[in-house]
């Protein structure tokens, strides 16, 4: 009797243009069944076939990237150094003790940043809660999982109108 070859169980080499949860991520090259390729990820434009050109394209565009990523990494690192020599001063209204009467928190000092032409977002500013005396605080701004910093924030009286 003739050996069948079963077409299902050939495996295909693609270049994955998307991530593909739990296969892999854009630019890797991975293997996959013959049906899998043909019925599911070509179609929806998730893979290409994984040609020596492709393959070369991709390289390319990789290193480009962590040309870039390196870059923004470098100018992060001097924001960082400039935002440590910064310090942010925000009026605020308080009682006699001290208490603020609202909260300061990291939209606010983000703002304060931005004021002084530091880019640096409101989920960048990592409180360990709102501020609410009048005092000088030392706040962590993380602009990048690799390049952190910190601020001072300066929380005085607001001026009262005479």
């Amino acid at each position: 009797m003739p050996e069948v070859q079963h077409r299902s169980r050939r495996s295909v080499e693609l270049l994955l243009a998307e991530d593909v949860p739990a296969l892999g991520k854009q630019g890797e090259i991975v293997q996959v069944r013959a049906g899998y390729a043909r019925n599911y990820l070509l179609p929806q434009g998730l893979a290409t076939v994984a040609t020596d050109h492709n393959k070369r394209m991709v390289e390319k565009h990789r290193v480009k990237l962590e040309e870039i990523a390196k870059e923004r990494l470098a100018d992060l690192k001097k924001l960082a150094d400039a935002i440590s020599k910064y310090s942010v001063t925000i009026e605020a209204h308080a009682n006699e003790e001290g208490h603020l009467y609202g909260s300061i928190g990291a939209a606010d000092i983000s703002k304060s940043l931005r004021s002084a032409s530091f880019d640096v977002a409101p989920d960048c500013v990592r409180l360990e809660g709102p501020l609410k005396e009048l005092a000088m605080y030392t706040v962590k701004v993380q602009l990048h999982a690799d390049v952190a910093t910190e601020v001072k924030v300066w929380v005085v009286p607001a001026a009262s109108p005479k």
